[in-house]
């Protein structure tokens, strides 16, 4: 596979140095991506650089994931318009153990192959500059009229700035640049790949190197993804798409996917998966044929899904998604963990009764009118009972007077109620 090839049809270059394209076909080399450890969780803004690794591993280059302990510490300043939080070296170690746990459901860190991943923390060889040793060895090889050409530079404290930036931001572009330097000292890496809002951290690294190494090295970007209704990718009303299912369950993960535009599912699925060309075009011609199936969606949700969860944590989204067009059963609620769950019925309107009433025994038209306001009045839950139109759980209920235990819980807490066909509420046991 040839790598700036296999970029260039998924629409994954945005710069590239002069000379890469022939390196990479020459040679194969180490290359590598910073990753910033100030949560303890990538999210899906994360993923292009995530299969830019994939890419380059998959063609026989070998990744170097770098997670930033110590430029975590100073925080940089690209694409940013105020400084960020510092996090302590405890927190960042966490961070990291996190962010090399998911990166290795992508990379292959354990086989034998000459080439597999190599994940580096640049803390462990930052932590013993002393500040005068740095700017010896380091600040004096690039000129302040250098740094301060760089963009991320110029916007911050330029006129579009009000706070200024301080000298911790200033110097990142330095500390980073040293990271590539090491990597090409001591990992004979030659590239340096990342968003491309990173160009002018990437390229004053090759700068260094070829100043205080005598050698060559490379830089190549990404271009940040957009939607396109042009609001920013990777959010949600709730926040960011997280890989980490605590924080964003399989569930939410693959509808987000799921309900992307076609526009958006046609560029997407080149750039998120590892689909061939010739299938991915296949997929775009059939759903062309029918776009209201969504086939490109659900394929595009679907290989996401899989590669950032599993196959089980997919099958069940997808059986999770059913339940709300009427396909679901009793049993497929009570697989359904809890945090699943609350995402499928979130925004339900919710009732909370005391689990005293459920040990004694409740009979469901109790529940209904007088511990909850499912219905106003008996009459009107028994009118629908006899229309067949009311269900607990996903189960038809015939009999309004039948007693409810405990043992009719789903994850110990919740009763499902559903009116009709699209009308749903809970009441939450307590």
């Amino acid at each position: 596979m040839n790598f700036v090839d296999e970029l260039k049809w998924r629409g994954m270059i945005h710069d590239i140095m002069p000379g890469t394209e022939k390196l990479l076909e020459k040679e194969k080399i180490s290359g590598y991506i910073g990753f910033d450890p100030t949560a303890d969780s990538l999210h899906i803004g994360h993923m292009v650089q995530v299969m830019l690794l994939v890419h380059f591993q998959r063609g026989g280059h070998t990744p170097i994931a770098l997670v930033g302990g110590a430029t975590g510490m100073i925080g940089d300043p690209s694409g940013k318009s105020e400084e960020r939080n510092l996090l302590d070296e405890t927190s960042l170690r966490r961070n990291q153990e996190a962010i090399k746990k998911q990166l290795s459901k992508f990379l292959d860190f354990q086989s034998e192959k000459a080439n597999r991943a190599i994940m580096v923390n640049n803390y462990d060889w930052m932590k013993e500059y002393s500040f005068l040793g740095f700017i010896r060895d380091i600040g004096k090889h690039i000129t302040v009229n250098y740094m301060m050409s760089k963009d991320s530079v110029k916007k911050r404290i330029g006129y579009e700035s009000k706070e200024g930036m301080s000298f911790t931001e200033f110097s990142y572009q330095l500390v980073q640049g040293t990271d590539f330097l090491y990597l090409y000292n001591n990992f004979s890496c030659r590239l340096q790949m990342g968003g491309s809002d990173q160009w002018g951290n990437i390229v004053t690294g090759t700068e260094l190197i070829r100043r205080k190494a005598g050698g060559e090295a490379f830089a190549l970007t990404c271009p940040l993804i957009t939607k396109s209704d042009g609001t920013k990718f990777g959010k949600t009303e709730s926040g960011n798409v997280w890989l980490d299912p605590e924080k964003t369950t399989p569930y939410q993960f693959y509808q987000f996917w799921l309900n992307v535009s076609d526009e958006d599912a046609a560029k997407y699925i080149k750039i998120f998966t590892v689909l061939g060309q010739k299938e991915i075009k296949e997929i775009i011609t059939e759903h062309s044929k029918a776009p209201h199936e969504r086939l490109l969606q659900k394929r595009l949700a679907e290989e996401v899904t899989v590669m950032v969860h599993s196959r089980n944590e997919y099958e069940g989204a997808v059986e999770a998604s059913q339940i709300l067009f009427g396909k679901g059963t009793t049993e497929s609620l009570k697989k359904m963990s809890e945090n699943t769950f609350l995402s499928v019925f979130d925004g339900v309107p919710v009732f909370d009764v005391e689990m005293e009433i459920l040990h004694k025994g409740v009979s469901i038209a109790d529940l209904c009118t007088d511990y909850s306001q499912v219905f106003a009045s008996k009459g009107e839950l028994r009118r629908l009972v006899q229309g067949g139109g009311f269900s607990i759980n996903k189960a038809k209920i015939e009999n309004p007077d039948e007693i409810l235990r405990r043992e009719s819980l789903l994850n110990n807490k919740y009763l499902l109620i559903q009116k009709g066909k699209k009308n749903y509420y809970l009441i939450r046991v307590s």
